[in-house]
């Protein structure tokens, strides 16, 4: 009987170390570590309760430097954009988290007029596979990236935006007609908020 016992113990310890294991490899850690950007990760879905009121107005937007280019458009900086509603998403075609974001993208995209609003992608390689050009252009493609996408392959942008040691794929930022950001989201949801804050800014321009 104690044998029997002991054995059942030895099992149960067996699997909470399984699942401890599992856990550990999943959805919060995958993206973590590169070999030179062990903050780097890709964020986890988040459900959070809309927001009611104005958006915050939580200071200037940086500049897009030391890009490879652009895609899907014949810009060549940030601020030929000056004067719209932007959103702005740090993202890579290999994410999944990212590419759950698309669909919602593309409603709002949809659903605004490109004389009162952009979206800027700043596509932030996470593995080699995904900084090849041919790769990106084929993903846009598949996925149904059609708004201007910002080729950040050394992840300058990526960093410089994400500042504090922890950056994250995919990040939400929504910039107002004077430059500023009135929004900031990580991972996936809040998308009822993200309309509502791009609608607002659009009918309720910054003096």
């Amino acid at each position: 009987m104690v044998t029997r016992l002991f054995a059942g113990l030895i099992l149960i310890a067996g699997v909470v170390l399984l699942a401890v294991v599992t856990i550990g490899g999943g959805d919060g850690t995958h993206g973590t570590s590169t070999a030179n950007d062990s903050a780097d990760e890709v964020a986890t879905t988040a459900l959070e309760p809309v927001r009611a009121s104005a958006p915050e107005n939580l200071g200037p937007r940086m500049d897009l430097v030391n890009l490879d280019g652009w895609l899907n458009t014949d810009i060549a900086e940030l601020s030929d954009l000056d004067g719209k509603v932007l959103l702005v998403e740090m993202w890579t075609f290999g994410c999944h988290n990212c590419k759950a974001r698309i669909p919602h993208n593309q409603t709002l995209y949809a659903s605004t007029s490109r004389d009162d609003f952009e979206i800027v992608g700043v596509h932030a390689p996470e593995f080699s596979y995904e900084a090849e050009l041919q790769g990106i252009k084929t993903a846009l493609v598949d996925l149904g990236v059609t708004w201007p996408v910002a080729l950040d392959t050394d992840k300058t942008n990526f960093r410089s935006w994400q500042p504090g040691g922890r950056r994250f794929w995919p990040r939400t930022f929504v910039i107002d007609q004077n430059g500023d950001v009135r929004y900031d989201h990580i991972g996936e949801g809040k998308y009822e908020e993200l309309s509502q804050t791009v609608n607002w800014l659009i009918e309720n321009p910054p003096a």
